[in-house]
């Protein structure tokens, strides 16, 4: 596998901290929503819309179309941000979030917005929904791929593990898992709460194939994917590790950043903080 030059890896970065000052701009105007995983996933999403999937922004409904589902729809601000820089719509409409009447509703709603393949919400039912999706490519012999994200916490969820189940059943090697492996929900530690591990040996445990990566290092995530896109005969789960708000430093690894979006002065201090990063990527060209 080829790969990414370091001229392609820094633009990429560039597209992420784009993406993360999205995100900020869009949960400071709404004044409510969830700051801590949309921020945490900027990397993954970048690799997905600006590297990995195959689309078009401009035919959203393209048959052949890679399909991405977000399951834990409470950190729609990232993928929204992405979509934006990436050619969906207007990047001003980020500032519509959670407003009456807009299409970037709290959680991602399917007939709001064009190039949303489901309407989520209640936690794990995203690799259930992408179970059905793989399957139903398989039937139609299409080679177009799947991808479900989703965050640890909600692997607390039952029917998570059936979908699990089913995909192994079914050796659905055209389904891609990404866990958003930052340890917090909204009540502190996933180990406290409701512990996982060994999360990796459990999926192996299902006749899922394992990768692991550093999910805010974009081409350890994209290297992850070709080689998940590699596997034969069984489906596979990349599991992130990212840093609860990753890119703003008063709020990584806070569990008590994940439901809460920043105050005008916080944003303001975070946005600094990003264009910073921001001048220190351009700097360094490759």
């Amino acid at each position: 596998m080829a790969s990414l030059s370091p001229a392609r890896l820094n633009e990429l970065r560039l597209h992420a901290n784009d993406v993360r000052q999205g995100i900020i701009r869009s949960l400071v105007a709404a004044g409510s929503g969830h700051s801590g995983g949309s921020l945490d996933m900027a990397d993954v999403f970048t690799a997905f819309y600006f590297e990995v999937l195959r689309h078009d922004p401009h035919n959203p409904d393209w048959p052949e179309r890679d399909r991405l589902l977000l399951s834990c729809g409470h950190i729609a601000p990232v993928r929204y941000s992405a979509m934006a820089y990436a050619g969906y719509f207007p990047v001003e409409e980020l500032l519509t979030l959670r407003h009456f009447g807009t299409r970037l509703q709290g959680h991602p709603e399917r007939i709001s917005l064009p190039g949303l393949e489901t309407t989520s919400g209640p936690l794990g039912e995203g690799l259930a929904q992408g179970t059905g999706m793989a399957l139903a490519a398989k039937m139609d012999r299409a080679d177009w791929r799947v991808y479900v994200v989703t965050s640890d916490g909600e692997h607390e969820c039952g029917l998570h593990w059936e979908a699990m189940m089913t995909a192994a059943k079914f050796k659905l090697d055209n389904l891609t898992c990404v866990v958003d492996r930052n340890f917090i929900q909204i009540d502190g530690s996933t180990e406290d709460v409701m512990p996982l591990e060994p999360l990796a040996d459990k999926y192996r445990a299902f006749n899922w194939e394992v990768l692991e990566c550093d999910g805010n290092d974009i081409g350890a995530f994209i290297d992850a994917v070709e080689r998940a896109k590699q596997v034969k005969g069984k489906p596979q789960v990349i599991i992130a590790h990212t840093v609860m708000g990753k890119g703003v430093s008063y709020m990584e690894g806070d569990y008590l950043w994940h439901g809460k979006p920043p105050k005008p002065d916080e944003a303001e201090k975070a946005l600094r903080e990003l264009e910073s990063a921001r001048e220190l990527i351009g700097a360094n060209r490759g």
